[in-house]
């Protein structure tokens, strides 16, 4: 049996473990999870750098690295490369896409543009590579638009966008084409529902389908969430998965405008606040102010951040709508990259206590 550097956690913890092997790209994905007396042993890639044992311990504080012998997992997986050699240039070859999202039964892959006469061969490469995979779909173009939707084309397998993703024990009804999901964020998810608290009220601004408003009130027995949103495709598929995952009662779904929402039934109520439109969450930074409640509690605001300095960046532009507001920025208590959008463009969130 090979031996790998290894993480133990305890069984409670594993999934949690994993989403943040998974960001981190620690994961060994080619040998089996081990258990021994109520701890799981997850393989490594590598020992992890100061910086990243530092995160790991914060996140997961029964955490241990160590040396651990593991069995290979029986499947290897098929990389596309390996599939297509021998069908494409190999100057072709070296541009595949290394990225691919999957979201329930459908692989969403970004086709760059001088891969374009081979993209119905990348399709078919990914349906045989990864065989619970019914759907691919290339992005056809950015987010965009009040809604934050893409257009799809499909390249392979079933012409559909509506699937069901399982994510931290919940069940999701998507539609990728009405309405906007990534399950890149996964971690995102799973991280901020657990900072939250007991009897907490939260207010999801910009709730979309519900991955953090369901995720935190399946986690937590005594919590309140209100999810908002705008597009009425998502507010339906809200609706199906507060139904499909049984948190009716804890999560209170509301379609409109998060200002028009929260000045007419909102105001005062929050002690944490979700702001998960990076494209605009500035603006409505004065709305999640006002949606606190009076002695203050708790933002997550995330932003598109595109300057050489992302953290600094977007702490700044955060801080200055809070002194635009009615409110005092008490502390910064964590600001993060969640992921790269483009050469030099992050998606950063700032979690801050506010008065």
């Amino acid at each position: 049996m090979p031996e790998s550097a290894s993480l133990r956690v305890p069984e409670t913890s594993a999934e949690k473990a994993l989403a943040l092997l998974r960001q981190l790209a620690l994961l060994n994905t080619e040998l089996r999870l081990q258990s021994e007396n109520g701890y799981i042993h997850i393989p490594l890639l590598r020992e992890p750098f100061a910086s990243e044992l530092e995160k790991l311990r914060n996140d997961l504080p029964d955490v241990r690295i160590s040396k651990c012998e593991f069995l290979e997992r029986q499947e290897k997986i098929i990389r596309l490369v390996d599939l297509l050699s021998g069908k494409l240039p190999p100057h072709v070859l070296a541009g595949l896409p290394h990225a691919v999202d999957f979201v329930g039964d459908i692989a969403v892959v970004e086709i760059p543009p001088e891969l374009e006469p081979h993209k119905l061969a990348i399709g078919v490469a990914i349906l045989r590579a990864h065989k619970r995979v019914r759907t691919v779909l290339s992005k056809w173009s950015p987010v965009s638009g009040v809604y934050r939707l893409r257009t799809y084309e499909l390249i392979g397998g079933e012409a559909r966008t509506r699937t069901v993703h399982k994510e931290h024990g919940c069940i999701y009804h998507v539609d990728l084409a009405k309405a906007y999901f990534s399950s890149r964020l996964s971690y995102e998810h799973l991280r901020v529902a657990s900072l939250v608290r007991e009897s907490e009220t939260v207010v999801d601004m910009f709730a979309g389908i519900g991955p953090f408003s369901i995720l935190t009130a399946k986690m937590h027995a005594n919590v309140r969430v209100y999810g908002v949103d705008m597009n009425p495709d998502a507010y339906e598929l809200l609706r199906k998965n507060v139904l499909a995952n049984r948190v009716m009662g804890k999560v209170t779904p509301i379609l409109g405008d998060a200002r028009q929402v929260v000045n007419e039934r909102l105001t005062g109520v929050a002690d944490r606040v979700i702001m998960n439109l990076p494209e605009k969450a500035v603006e409505y930074v004065d709305v999640a102010c006002k949606a606190l409640k009076p002695e203050g509690g708790v933002m997550h605001y995330y932003q598109f951040v595109d300057t050489p300095e992302p953290l600094d960046t977007a702490r700044n532009r955060f801080a200055e709508a809070v002194r635009n507001s009615d409110r005092r920025l008490l502390r910064i208590f964590e600001t993060r990259i969640v992921r790269g959008i483009a050469p030099f463009k992050y998606q950063v969130v700032v979690d801050a206590e506010i008065k």
